[in-house]
């Protein structure tokens, strides 16, 4: 979520990419302008790992591969450079050639934000038409923070969008995939405290 701005400058994309190396954080980019995204619970970063491990246990073997929040992704047609808090890629990385770092990918299948107070109005909202614009993504994967639920954002026939969630108990399927993920995997272990 846009949280500050680094300054009143206009950057280009590669001016961007650099300045993240530099910087050694993670910051969002969309028109010209750069803002230093917001960091996670220990419960947010617990559940970003389970769900990291699932996909990655369930895809072993498959033409797909699991990325951590340090991968960026970028919507060509927007222009938002960003961090999924889990990205999924099948077949080869596509890196954008404005990246002269060559660290964003642009070939997503799937994109899984676990949400929290601070961005789910724009995880939900303006970050999610992003990812729509993104012509690999099949899905985004939308997890709660306040309750035992996961929302699957789908891509269906005729690119049309259909949204599924599964509350409490049972499993989420990401038909992207073709990988269900169970809620009490997900949000095994919780945080003491």
């Amino acid at each position: 979520m846009p949280m500050t701005s680094a300054a009143h400058h206009r950057f280009s994309f590669a001016e961007y990419a650099d300045l993240v190396a530099d910087k050694g954080m993670k910051l969002e980019y969309l028109d010209g302008q750069v803002w230093a995204m917001s960091g996670g619970s220990p419960d947010h970063a617990r559940v970003t790992t389970n769900i990291a491990a699932l996909l990655s246990a369930a895809l072993r073997g498959q033409p797909c591969a699991v990325y951590s929040p340090d991968l960026r992704v970028r919507s060509k047609a927007t222009g938002l450079g960003t961090y999924a808090d889990v990205t999924v890629i099948c077949g080869a990385v596509e890196l954008d050639p404005e990246d002269p770092k060559k660290h964003t990918a642009t070939n997503p299948r799937v994109l899984v934000e676990v949400l929290s107070p601070s961005t789910e109005e724009y995880d939900r909202g303006k970050k999610l038409e992003h990812y729509k614009t993104i012509p690999s993504v099949e899905a985004v994967v939308l997890v709660a923070h306040d309750e035992r639920a996961i929302e699957i954002v789908h891509r269906g026939p005729g690119g049309l969008w259909s949204h599924t969630k599964v509350s409490t108990r049972g499993s989420a399927r990401v038909p992207a995939i073709d990988v269900d993920l169970a809620l009490d995997e997900v949000y095994r272990d919780p945080v003491a405290g």
